[in-house]
């Protein structure tokens, strides 16, 4: 079956650099595939993501630049897609295979770091996260996550550069109800706000119920979704 993606969301490919600079390695990001799986079956190693590339072609794409070593392949190992917690299918009903990409940003600031929490209209509600959300048709993924991270928000933040690209691959129902084998490519960035204010979310009925600065101590209070935990602490290093 093929995948679908959001109507906005680029075709994404995956691309190392080896240590003379030269390119090569590149490949698409298929459905349910994440970078460093792709890297390793055709023999090179994640060292560190270079940048996260707008390529302005007849259609939009975004390149995933990474610094590689090259290392025997791996063929990647078959696992069966994970289904959301209390999932329940019906007779003859098959999901729809779906690709979303979105940008979303570790943001520090002199009180802490800003922290977003899933509305009812996710499947993680009450969840503390970080802002950012899909991309726009045509837009840059880094200006959709100055975007995103305002509409949750309401603050205005500098990008400093790439931090990680996490990938997620389920089977669960959208907020329409609609089976899907979903699969969430999301870029994530480094970013700091000079003149932090207090948080409003300005996106109201959207997915995000709520927005605060939090320090270490309040983030290790609250319930964190999962993908993001190991992003917050890696953004200090």
């Amino acid at each position: 079956m093929p995948a679908t993606r959001d109507a906005a969301a680029p075709r994404v490919h995956v691309r190392g650099v080896d240590r003379s600079g030269s390119l090569c390695f590149d490949r698409w990001l298929r459905h349910g595939d994440d970078p460093h799986r792709v890297l390793l079956a055709g023999g090179w190693q994640i060292d560190s993501l270079v940048s996260i590339t707008t390529l302005r072609t007849p259609d939009v794409e975004i390149a995933l630049d990474y610094r590689v070593t090259r290392v025997p392949a791996q063929q990647p190992e078959a696992y069966d897609v994970p289904r959301a917690p209390g999932l329940t299918v019906a007779d003859g009903e098959w999901p729809v295979r779906f690709q979303r990409v979105a940008a979303y940003a570790v943001v520090t600031s002199d009180r802490g770091t800003l922290m977003s929490q899933a509305s009812r209209r996710t499947g993680v509600a009450g969840q503390w996260g970080l802002p950012g959300g899909g991309l726009d048709a045509d837009e840059d993924p880094d200006d959709a996550v100055v975007r995103e991270v305002w509409e949750e928000t309401g603050q205005h933040v500098q990008l400093s550069g790439p931090l990680d690209v996490v990938t997620q691959h389920w089977v669960g129902r959208a907020p329409s109800g609609r089976l899907e084998d979903f699969h969430a490519i999301r870029l994530v960035y480094r970013a700091g706000c000079a003149t932090p204010t207090d948080p409003v979310v300005h996106d109201v009925g959207g997915t995000t119920a709520a927005s605060a600065w939090m320090d270490g101590w309040q983030i290790g209070r609250v319930r964190v979704t999962r993908w993001a935990q190991p992003l917050l602490s890696r953004s200090y290093a």
